[in-house]
């Protein structure tokens, strides 16, 4: 198939956009690098770098007798909660305006295939755990709603305009492949945060909260393997159907400890890692953790990089060759 992927020189985008190739896809990028790096498109995808609307609209054309690509990767888009909440007008436009023009570009030119990187923080603070399909939507900051309401109006076009599109919910990827790993300018994710104090970037990580309603008293989070993520996107897009609309979880079905992930960093890395314990976030729940029963059973998807110990070496051995590349460049 020929896909378009926005996004694809990000993180997940550029794993899912390599594995697509190694597939025997023809995958063309779309990226404005605000988030991503262009040393993350894979070899054999075309790469165009700009505004992911404007470039969209021109690229997929208004012929929708004869579609030029079979279906569309959306990864593209603003993701950081906290920034969310100080710049909201940044996440509507960014998320949703973007992708309701994406939408428009799509149904004008006959494209038949939609999938979504969406995100389990639709759900909000859940009322238990893990977290399902059915459970409802009350996101907590602008983040979860942008994409909560792009959810709804993928719905809205699949059902009017006939196109087959798939949304895909989870918390936070981890792990590299193939040299594509999290390299972003504001790091939020637990398991990079720790491995940058194993680098010596960081003076140590925060452990917010000690006395949570958990094996440890740590909060517990779902970790999925990027790869895993990628395959899932994969099977989504063929297992789309016109007129249909559906939204699958993907998670661990259990989740690590923040304590559990610090543990397993010092494992992998050989080396002690600094922590000091802080007070709570607001807004923070004990546990959040993804079901992902629905898109094992649907999809067939079995994700098989699952040990801790496993994903954090990947994410380990990208950061100590990007530090290399880094220090070679300089020299």
């Amino acid at each position: 198939m020929k896909l378009l992927v926005t996004g694809g020189a990000g993180y997940v985008g550029s794993v899912c956009a390599t594995v697509l190739l190694e597939r025997g896809h023809d995958v063309v990028i779309i990226d404005d690098l605000s988030t991503g790096n262009a040393d993350g498109v894979p070899e054999g995808a075309q790469f165009l770098e700009g505004d992911v609307a404007t470039l969209a609209t021109e690229v997929l054309g208004t012929d929708s007798a004869a579609p030029r690509f079979d279906g569309v990767l959306h990864f593209a888009a603003q993701s950081l909660v906290g920034e969310s909440v100080e710049a909201p007008d940044k996440y509507w436009q960014g998320n949703v305006v973007t992708t309701l023009t994406l939408l428009e570009a799509i149904r004008r030119s006959g494209t038949p295939r939609l999938v979504f990187s969406s995100t389990a923080a639709t759900y909000g603070e859940p009322d238990h755990s893990p977290i399902t399909e059915a459970d409802p939507t009350r996101p907590t900051n602008p983040y979860g709603a942008t994409k909560l309401a792009i959810d709804h109006a993928i719905s809205s076009y699949a059902v009017a305009y006939d196109l087959a599109a798939m949304s895909l919910r989870y918390f936070n990827v981890a792990g590299a492949y193939k040299g594509a790993g999290e390299n972003r300018v504001v790091e939020t994710h637990l398991i990079p945060l720790v491995l940058q104090v194993a680098l010596g970037q960081r003076e140590k990580i925060s452990i917010f909260g000690t006395d949570w309603p958990t094996s440890d008293g740590t909060a517990i989070r779902d970790y999925i393997h990027v790869l895993d993520l990628a395959e899932a996107h994969l099977l989504a897009l063929e297992a789309a159907q016109p007129g249909r609309h559906e939204i699958y979880n993907l998670g661990s079905g259990a989740g690590f400890s923040v304590r559990e992930v610090i543990s397993a960093c010092e494992r992998v890395t050989g080396l002690p890692i600094a922590a000091e314990n802080a007070p709570r976030r607001a807004g923070d729940p004990a546990i959040l953790v993804a079901s992902s029963d629905r898109a094992i059973a649907e999809l067939g998807w079995q994700p098989k990089h699952t040990d801790l110990d496993a994903i954090v070496a990947d994410a380990w051995a990208f950061l100590q060759d990007l530090g290399d590349r880094s220090h070679a460049a300089r020299r």
